[in-house]
């Protein structure tokens, strides 16, 4: 009887390995290593979107990511999203987003992520978004964004489809995200 179910799980087991090597992209500069730089496709008319990503810095001192482009968006910044009080808020990571020595530090939904605004062509599943990080150590490097699905594996849809009414974006610069722009 065991034995029906170890085939089955160790089967599914190899084809999540498979799945996670074969779409896994990477970049590097100097001690950085960014791991898999994806966005969730957007709805037609959207003008932000999300990035996310791991970063890992391998040296042996602190390194900061202190700027990032693309030419899909007029511009784009780290932000953090977090829930304070039952209000849900997002706010530009000043001074750049700090990557410990020997640390990695995960972007993803409801934490740290990039904040694409005012986005020329809304991302579509399946494409690649050309995209700069310049580190404050490690320099620039080009990476590409895989764009999956709205949903995403991590569930929840893009920044295009949040409900913004009850987020803090005082430290936005005045952009209303409660608004299409």
């Amino acid at each position: 009887m065991m034995k029906k179910f170890i085939i089955p799980i160790a089967s599914l087991l190899f084809a999540g390995l498979f799945a996670t090597f074969s779409t896994a992209h990477g970049f590097k500069a100097g001690d950085i290593e960014i791991g898999h730089p994806h966005a969730r496709a957007m709805v037609p008319g959207a003008k932000v979107g999300g990035g996310y990503m791991n970063i890992t810095n391998n040296g042996s001192t602190d390194d900061r990511l202190v700027s990032v482009s693309s030419d899909r968006a007029a511009s784009a910044e780290v932000h953090l999203m977090s829930v304070d009080g039952g209000v849900m808020t997002m706010r530009p990571v000043s001074g750049g987003l700090v990557v410990p020595a020997g640390k990695t530090v995960e972007l993803k939904p409801g934490g740290y992520h990039i904040m694409f605004m005012s986005v020329t062509q809304p991302f579509k599943a399946g494409e690649m978004i050309k995209a700069t990080l310049t580190f404050e150590k490690a320099g620039a490097v080009d990476v590409e964004f895989s764009v999956g699905n709205a949903g995403g594996p991590s569930g929840g849809g893009d920044h295009s489809t949040m409900d913004h009414k009850n987020m803090d974006h005082t430290d936005m610069g005045g952009m209303d995200m409660s608004k299409p722009q």
